[in-house]
């Protein structure tokens, strides 16, 4: 019989969650059978009772239930207690669940080992203030680049991530149209790629050196990758490699192995 989990969120039809899952199961000879399930934004907790009751051992969590599911599980993993969000769950035989945030561990990987991007001693800027912003901002500091600068459109969301994270590392925030300075690496933690925007940032953060990271993945470049590359970057890199990623980080909780990354990344491409 087939181990069960999921993925859950709204809107998930989109999710490439059980094929990733499903590829790494294969890797192994694993005997899982992996769903995205769509859970109505006011059924939450309903919602993850009845995979519970259905007997399956674990869920990842997207947009918009992040940082609500935070707040249900009962335990939380070091890293997902700063993250303030929760992306994946494990939940023991007798239904006691875990939760653990495996979103930037799996950016940070995906930077160094896929990209062989050196982070340590680094400028680097996150674009963003929301959960996505603040799951990420943890591993980056663990890689001590010289800079970690926070903007945001409302810049006390981004004041109030920088005094949380200020023990870790050296950061400082800014609003988006006062970012002063070109940065090594540049991260769109915001969702405007979803919206086909672009954050209203000055052109004299890119040089020719510089990395431009979007966290979100579609077929085609979004804006800010065009963006990247119209004024010179370096290099433009779009959040599929993050994805796969982190998705492996989550099986490695659930199953106590690490699955090849490498050729479910390709295969996605």
């Amino acid at each position: 019989m087939s181990q069960q989990y999921a993925v859950i969120g709204n809107p998930i039809a989109h999710s490439k969650s059980p094929l990733i899952h499903h590829a790494f199961a294969e890797q192994f000879g694993h005997n899982i059978h992996y769903s995205a399930r769509l859970i109505a934004q006011d059924q939450l907790i309903a919602g993850v009772s009845q995979l519970i009751h259905e007997g399956f051992l674990g869920f990842n969590v997207t947009v918009p239930f992040k940082e609500a599911i935070w707040q249900w599980v009962a335990e939380k993993s070091e890293r997902a207690l700063l993250a303030g969000a929760v992306n994946t769950v494990m939940i023991n035989k007798s239904g006691q669940h875990y939760g653990d945030n495996t979103d930037g561990v799996g950016l940070c990987h995906d930077l160094t080992q896929n990209h062989h991007i050196e982070l340590t001693g680094k400028r680097i800027l996150l674009l963003g203030a929301g959960g996505a912003a603040k799951g990420v901002i943890a591993p980056l500091l663990s890689h001590n680049p010289s800079q970690l600068t926070i903007a945001n459109r409302t810049v006390s969301k981004a004041q109030q991530l920088t005094q949380q994270f200020a023990h870790l590392g050296q950061t400082d925030s800014t609003g988006f149209e006062d970012i002063e300075g070109a940065y090594d690496i540049i991260i769109n933690a915001t969702s405007a790629s979803l919206q086909g925007d672009m954050p209203p940032i000055p052109v004299t953060v890119i040089n020719q050196h510089s990395i431009c990271y979007d966290m979100m993945y579609s077929a085609t470049d979004t804006v800010f990758m065009q963006w990247g590359r119209q004024h010179g970057a370096k290099k433009v890199i779009d959040g599929l490699g993050m994805l796969v990623e982190q998705a492996a980080e989550a099986y490695l909780l659930w199953h106590g192995v690490r699955p090849q990354t490498h050729p479910v990344i390709a295969s996605l491409r």
